[in-house]
């Protein structure tokens, strides 16, 4: 099953877990520390509170508000983008927006920072299942965005941890791809 098949089917949980985790991967970029996220990925557990998600997210914005630089490169805004952009209420049509978007622009990264070019005009054809010619960085990408999404609709809540940990794994591999461009520049 292709990832747009996958979005489409997922539930609001798989959805914003889905959407979560490409912003983890992406954190990096923001230069926020590994726990940044974690109470977001808390309010996604069964015994949350309807609020927690609003609340903690919120939290999260406080902690990496942060002007933009007009120097700030494409990749650095498409994920400030994706964490300005969700929605306080996890209702699945909003969620559905963020999610699918989180996709685009966490793929469209993943594409920037690899060394290697894709053959693929766009995302979009990645997100299809088009995969011929496709560059490690962002196979790897898309690979895990699959992998959340069917283990939220596998698991349920039960996926969480697992999602969490493929969302971790992805973003040590970028925290790295990030320090070697860094150093490259410097």
């Amino acid at each position: 099953m292709s990832l747009v098949e996958l979005i489409a089917q997922a539930d609001e949980r798989g959805l914003a877990a889905s959407g979560l985790a490409c912003l983890d991967r992406c954190v990096p970029l923001l230069g926020g520390d590994d726990e940044l996220l974690r109470p977001l990925w808390a309010s996604l557990a069964a015994e949350a509170g309807p609020d927690d998600w609003a609340d903690r997210l919120e939290q999260v914005r406080g902690k990496l508000d942060g002007a933009a630089d007009a120097a700030e490169d494409e990749a650095v805004t498409l994920a400030r983008r994706m964490l300005a952009a969700a929605p306080a209420d996890r209702g699945a049509a909003e969620i559905r927006v963020w999610a699918d978007a989180c996709s685009v622009a966490s793929l469209r990264i993943h594409r920037m920072l690899d060394p290697v070019d894709d053959d693929a005009s766009s995302v979009d054809a990645r997100r299809e299942g088009r995969t011929d010619g496709m560059s490690p960085l962002v196979a790897a990408e898309l690979r895990r965005q699959v992998t959340v999404l069917e283990l939220l609709a596998g698991h349920g809540a039960g996926g969480l941890r697992p999602a969490l940990e493929v969302s971790t794994e992805g973003r040590r591999v970028l925290r790295a791809v990030v320090s070697r461009r860094a150093r490259g520049r410097g």
